[in-house]
């Protein structure tokens, strides 16, 4: 779908693209970096809106040196700022966006409510966008991407701005992108749990370099730690504690709780395991102290870890009582 070759985009003083070169197929691919990383920079190169400094890149096959035009019918563009008219409805809109794409009244409109419909706005189209709360925005914004049914969408942090349940309703609708309507997906986001949770692929970027590019499966690939959870009960109120010091004193390795920040993250022991005596040693113990067993699994790294590990000089790891993605929010701003 995109690729990149040694592609560069230089200002006066700042490098916002160094010799990147990267592959992106079919799917939804998450595009991670801090803030300044040169995400949008990189976007507006793929649609042919801003020139390259060297390099090359190529959308759908298209080169985006003398191909802009042709890019820009065949993909969507959702960008990160607010960029609505206030005074107009949400069908009045995306009838308008589909309109400049080509397509025919009739059609436009039959399109417009199919994808208000299909991103939740349907019984709100008719309302004023300046009424329109920021998730509502932001779903106007991915359906005038949309409307043309394109074979590829851009998303430039289509998350901003939006509280816990807004942004993984979000997330959700950016996922049946694909899943329903089979559109790949490149999604920006600095929030690396975002693109765990949705993405297929996961290219990561950094000043401008790539420093990783692959599926999340091998970023959040199986390791030898052992999640185990307990229930609380009368004679032991804190359950996970003193199982932690019942498994210290059989001699089994435990580690930090890299997930402490996160919910339901205090009742979760990581246990280092050697073998399968590890798994006997963890069941007997519970079954001894008369705790219930919730799970007891093969852990898998977290998208942040994996960054945060790999790149310790680039990254800040978290600070106690905070999450990967908090720390990375934090050192974005």
């Amino acid at each position: 779908m995109i690729v990149t070759e040694s592609l560069s985009k230089r200002f006066p003083r700042v490098t916002a693209l160094d010799r990147l070169s990267m592959d992106i197929g079919p799917g939804v691919t998450g595009l991670v970096g801090a803030n300044g990383a040169g995400k949008s920079t990189l976007i507006k190169i793929l649609l042919g809106l801003s020139p390259a400094t060297e390099g090359r890149a190529a959308v759908l096959g298209l080169d985006v040196a003398t191909s802009g035009g042709a890019i820009r019918e065949q993909v969507g563009y959702m960008p990160e700022h607010d960029c609505l008219p206030p005074d107009v409805s949400a069908t009045e809109f995306v009838v308008h966006m589909a309109r400049m794409s080509g397509l025919p009244p009739t059609a436009a409109r039959e399109r417009t409510a199919d994808t208000l419909r299909h991103v939740g706005l349907y019984e709100e189209r008719y309302r004023p966008i300046g009424g329109y709360s920021t998730g509502m925005k932001q779903r106007v914004k991915l359906a005038q991407a949309l409307v043309h049914d394109p074979k590829l969408v851009l998303l430039d942090e289509p998350t901003n701005g939006l509280d816990p349940v807004g942004r993984d309703e979000m997330l959700g609708l950016i996922r049946r992108v694909h899943t329903d309507f089979g559109i790949s997906v490149l999604v920006t986001s600095h929030l690396l749990g975002e693109l765990e949770r949705t993405c297929d692929h996961v290219v990561v970027i950094d000043g401008g370099s790539l420093l990783r590019s692959s599926s999340t499966s091998d970023f959040t690939q199986s390791t030898a730690t052992l999640a185990v959870e307990v229930t609380d009960t009368d004679e032991h109120p804190d359950g996970t504690a003193v199982l932690r010091e019942r498994l210290a004193a059989a001699g089994i390795t435990l580690h930090a709780r890299v997930e402490d920040g996160l919910p339901g993250a205090g009742h979760i022991l990581l246990v280092e395991a050697t073998g399968d005596e590890t798994y006997d040693v963890v069941r007997d113990t519970v079954a001894a102290l008369g705790l219930g067993l919730v799970r007891m699994e093969q852990r898998r790294h977290h998208i942040a870890e994996v960054f945060h590990t790999a790149t310790p000089d680039r990254a800040t790891a978290p600070a106690p009582g905070q999450s990967a993605d908090q720390a990375m929010e934090a050192q974005s701003r």
